[in-house]
């Protein structure tokens, strides 16, 4: 586990120290008019409480022709033996798609390239991989999918970045590269939702460490900004993977950087209620991944709809615990509190992305309306 948690952080710290390897043409898992598609799945939604008691069932409508689009980069996840995967559509990449990108599909056009991502036999689980992982060739591929997405798809959309663990580590770099410095693409960024990816700032500041033009969002209007942050409901151990710049004790760098955490809750700041969406249907059970989500220790019901949320059952906090700065969340009214996956030093990593999902999709149809309103 201590390979993992290196490879983690010398991902991120490496992805933009290399020049670009070969690329290849972008595969997408996920683009409006595909079939299938995993990222338009239904959107019936069974509402329950904190204890699991059914409320009731909600049928919202999809925009029929969002003003926006989302550009989704998926997680580790890939389960094939060698060090960085094919661009062959597997189902832990189909799982990982509805999980975490399907539902923005309500608001916004998702587009989800396939990349040749670190497997997870390259960052050390399971037995060691066939090919030595190389984290340039993810990059590369993920810039010509973004490259394609602005020449051929976007026609002067606003678009939202949405990444996780590995995806947001590629998209800090890609920020950094083809977005932050180019006024013309910035302009169009409505924002940036980097989970689990220990995006940078100045220490006291939102901005000047990974980006020098997108500040940290303040409120659901904020356009060209970014939402970051790392879950935890237990104090932060030492070392931990998320909140700090490096894997040990300090919070900060030398160079006065410090991991970012925005409140999806409260983006002004403070402690706020927490909805969290998952789909009924199961992750992939042959993917690692399921035992890592069965860890957690959650009981989740089976409704009959494609959704179920929980809204209330957590609040949150971005707090620094043990030097590190993350998302603290609380078990409320009887919610189950769950357990640290795989190891405490993850804390709740596998929920970033569903623990606040009905938030960050309340905020992305907020501030579409805004960035329709600034007539960008």
């Amino acid at each position: 586990m201590r390979k993992i948690a290196l490879t983690v952080v010398v991902v991120g710290m490496t992805l933009g120290a290399f020049a670009a390897t070969s690329s290849a043409k972008t595969v997408w898992l996920c683009k409006p008019g595909q079939s299938p598609d995993p990222c338009t799945p239904g959107l019936s939604t069974t509402v329950y409480s904190p204890t699991l008691k059914k409320l009731g069932v909600e049928h919202p409508k999809a925009v029929a022709h969002p003003a926006i689009d989302c550009f989704y980069v998926y997680p580790t996840v890939s389960g094939q033996p060698t060090g960085n995967s094919n661009l062959q559509i597997d189902p832990e990449e189909r799982s990982i798609a509805l999980y975490q990108a399907a539902r923005y599909s309500q608001y916004c056009r998702v587009f989800a390239p396939m990349y040749r991502q670190e497997t997870l036999a390259g960052i050390g689980t399971g037995a060691p991989p066939t090919t030595t992982p190389n984290p340039v060739i993810a990059l590369t591929d993920v810039e010509n999918a973004f490259t394609t997405y602005l020449k051929k798809y976007n026609h002067g959309r606003g678009f939202v970045l949405i990444g996780h663990s590995q995806g947001s580590f590629v998209l800090r770099v890609l920020m950094a590269k083809l977005v932050d410095p180019k006024p013309a693409v910035r302009r169009l960024l409505v924002s940036a939702i980097l989970m689990g990816g220990n995006v940078l700032v100045k220490q006291g500041k939102d901005i000047d460490g990974d980006f020098k033009h997108i500040p940290a969002c303040h409120s659901n209007t904020e356009l060209g900004c970014v939402i970051a942050f790392s879950t935890f409901d237990q104090p932060v151990p030492t070392p931990s993977l998320f909140g700090r710049t490096t894997g040990g004790a300090g919070g900060s760098a030398p160079n006065g950087d410090q991991v970012l955490c925005t409140n999806p809750a409260a983006l002004a700041g403070g402690s706020g209620l927490l909805d969290p969406m998952w789909p009924s249907q199961p992750f992939d059970p042959k993917s690692i991944l399921s035992e890592g989500i069965a860890a957690l220790g959650l009981k989740q019901p089976k409704p009959s709809t494609a959704w179920f949320t929980l809204p209330g059952a957590y609040s949150a906090q971005c707090v620094d615990s043990n030097g590190a700065h993350v998302l603290m969340i609380k078990a409320r009214d009887g919610a189950q509190t769950p357990n640290p996956s795989p190891t405490p030093e993850w804390g709740l990593h596998l929920l970033d992305a569903n623990i606040a999902l009905g938030n960050l999709i309340s905020i992305v149809k907020s501030e579409a309306a805004a960035f329709v309103r600034s007539g960008r």
